[in-house]
């Protein structure tokens, strides 16, 4: 039991989600929700997790913007409304089915969702610490580096602690 809702590097996969330039202005706190993914995404890096991107539409809602920091990675487009496509779920496959998803924050119902589904709700800054799990981690000192700025607010943290 003590393992339930734990994090680890091992069994890990980094899901980023349609975060596109035309989405900036209809996405409540937008900028902080990619700020907070980026540095996700940078652990991810750091740590050898591996990172999924989508784009829904791209030909129409554009790229997905410069500051998540996901030069690198292939952009999966995607017309239907769920990341879980054909090339996700083989590219899921072929990194041995992982069995925990990190995902960056989303809208409160889905958050409601999600948590009614057996996921465990936390901060960006726990992600990061439980996947070092301890300051003798090799990478520490780079993930603490990660924790220097809080986390900007994304005005959902009082609709989670209510869930």
């Amino acid at each position: 039991m003590a393992g339930i809702g734990r994090l680890s590097t091992k069994d890990s996969v980094l899901l980023l989600c349609d975060m596109q330039e035309k989405f900036r202005p209809n996405i409540f706190q937008f900028t902080n929700i990619v700020s907070n993914a980026a540095r996700l995404l940078q652990a991810s890096r750091v740590l050898g997790i591996p990172s999924i991107l989508t784009e829904q539409y791209p030909k129409g809602l554009g790229p997905t913007v410069p500051e998540l920091g996901a030069e690198g990675l292939t952009a999966h487009a995607k017309t239907s409304f769920t990341m879980m496509i054909d090339v996700v779920e083989k590219e899921l496959q072929a990194l041995g089915n992982p069995k925990q998803a990190i995902l960056q924050t989303d809208r409160l119902f889905a958050l409601s969702r999600l948590k009614q589904s057996g996921a465990y709700l936390t901060t960006t800054e726990a992600v990061l610490l439980q996947l070092v799990q301890d300051a003798k981690h090799p990478n520490f000192k780079e993930i603490q580096r990660l924790l220097t700025h809080p986390s900007p607010d994304t005005d959902l943290l009082g609709f989670i602690s209510a869930l």
